[in-house]
């Protein structure tokens, strides 16, 4: 985080506001703020871009509030933002004095203006796709959150996913209600996939006079939030629009990571050893767990690397085959041969251009359009016995296969989860009171900013396996690699 000037002086007394248009005037100004050539401030789209006659709602009731006494640096203002990077090389031509151009979000936190009305302010939350570890802390934080800093009355759950929105009548929440569910797994709200219709999502929203909302889901969520926030905006409607992104892959691009992702990978350890335990006491032993991660391999890289008793990790970001110098079934040969046992882990994304597949299965898409995917798991179990039975018909042998996936997801937070949910959640009200609107929030380089819907939609977080930490994963487990060899082998 930079903040480029000290917060501007004020000479009005104590107690008094500037007129209304005079706070709007200093909102513009904040967007007209000059920074560095080398720094592009990312712009995020705001309430008065298309309201011609919008009028700040006044001061932030935080001013106010019992438990917070706002001082000097509490509220952010135009300076505060958060460079996309912190770390770069620079080029022979650079010096320290001249770096190079930096890419930058606005900073997440309470302004002093807010544009919405706590009387007149009508929020509606929904979750969509599958689940994972802190919906319901996000739910909770974001009801709490409205209701005791801003002092929002009128808060209501959409249940179902995008569908509730014109197909299930709102349901209202209060603090008392979601007291205890950040305890509890999955989503109180209930959620499901597709069901998309935006006519009849944005219909609903302005019958039902919502004017904030707020889209916990994954990637594809994400892009149904963008086209929301459109029509919205080509509606011309006072509705602020705020997208919590929400996947255990970790495969949302620009933050940091996904609230429920650390969870994940504390469960998906726990299966890893429950597998090596079961691969140690069998005779020529292999522990198998599949993991998620349909197009990246977050949770079994990080995973592995806790574990450390992994023998070879396969992630949809790096191909691998079975037979053949340097394969699978070789190098697992020679693992059994040394130790006895081994623990392969796989991500449910990975292999799955070797797994025959019928042609109504090369067809079949799930609610979210998504293809999907066969069982690489189940797959590799077979193929595992194949191999044995075949070159070693009269040796003891036996595959332990695990797939924790509905555990992992259907867990409640662990601690470092719950509180990442509370300060997204808390973020996110904050920039839709500010009258931002078609964002993301979450943290960039340790520190939550406000990045655009669209920019997050597009983004992909797949695992670098050209970067250090992947290194690591082949210097632990010893595996080949199996891009290399296959390549040389030809």
């Amino acid at each position: 985080m930079a903040n480029l000037s000290q917060p501007e002086a004020t000479n009005l007394a104590a107690g008094q506001n500037p007129p209304p248009e005079q706070q709007l005037q200093d909102h513009l100004d904040d967007h007209a703020f000059s920074f560095s050539p080398n720094i592009t401030l990312k712009k995020l789209p705001h309430l008065s871009d298309y309201l011609q006659d919008l009028q700040p709602a006044g001061p932030n009731p935080l001013d106010h509030n019992p438990f917070f006494h706002p001082s000097d640096g509490f509220y952010v203002n135009k300076s505060d933002i958060v460079l996309r990077q912190v770390a770069c090389r620079l080029s022979p031509s650079e010096t320290i004095a001249s770096p190079s151009h930096h890419l930058a979000y606005i900073r997440a936190g309470p302004r002093k203006q807010i544009f919405f009305d706590h009387c007149a302010t009508r929020a509606a939350i929904v979750t969509c796709g599958g689940l994972c570890p802190g919906m319901n802390t996000v739910i909770r934080e974001l009801v709490v959150g409205l209701w005791d800093l801003y002092g929002v009355r009128q808060i209501y759950g959409i249940k179902a996913g995008y569908r509730g929105f014109y197909s299930i009548h709102p349901i209202e929440l209060n603090p008392k209600m979601v007291h205890n569910w950040h305890r509890r797994g999955g989503t109180v709200l209930e959620t499901s996939r597709g069901g998309f219709d935006l006519t009849k999502i944005v219909d609903a929203i302005e019958n039902h006079g919502f004017n904030q909302v707020y889209i916990i889901g994954g990637d594809g969520t994400m892009r149904g939030a963008v086209k929301i926030f459109e029509e919205v905006r080509r509606r011309k409607l006072k509705v602020g629009v705020t997208g919590i992104p929400k996947t255990v892959d970790n495969d949302i691009g620009i933050i940091d990571r996904s609230f429920g992702f650390q969870t994940a990978v504390e469960m998906a350890e726990q299966a890893i050893h429950a597998a090596h335990v079961e691969a140690e006491s069998a005779v020529n032993g292999i522990g198998l767990v599949k993991l998620m991660g349909r197009s990246t391999g977050h949770i079994a890289l990080h995973a592995t690397l806790s574990s450390r008793d992994v023998d070879c990790c396969l992630i949809p970001e790096t191909e691998f085959y079975l037979e053949g110098k340097g394969g699978l079934l070789e190098f697992l040969e020679q693992r059994l041969k040394e130790r006895g046992h081994a623990v392969v882990v796989v991500a449910e994304g990975a292999g799955q251009d070797l797994i025959p597949r019928t042609t109504a299965q090369k067809e079949e898409r799930d609610e979210s359009g998504n293809m999907v995917f066969l069982d690489v798991g189940a797959w590799l179990k077979t193929e595992l016995k194949k191999w044995w039975d075949r070159e070693h018909p009269h040796e003891l042998f036996t595959v332990k296969y695990i797939d924790p996936t509905y555990m992992i997801r259907a867990v409640p937070a662990n601690a470092t989860d719950n509180l990442y949910c509370t300060l997204v959640a808390h973020s996110a009200i904050h920039g839709l009171m500010a009258g931002y609107t078609g964002f993301v929030t979450g943290p960039v380089n340790a520190n939550h900013a406000y990045i655009p819907l669209a920019d997050v939609a597009q983004a992909k977080n797949e695992v670098n396996i050209k970067d250090h930490k992947w290194e690591w994963v082949r210097s632990i487990t010893n595996q080949p690699d199996f891009v290399k060899s296959k390549q040389n082998s030809v």
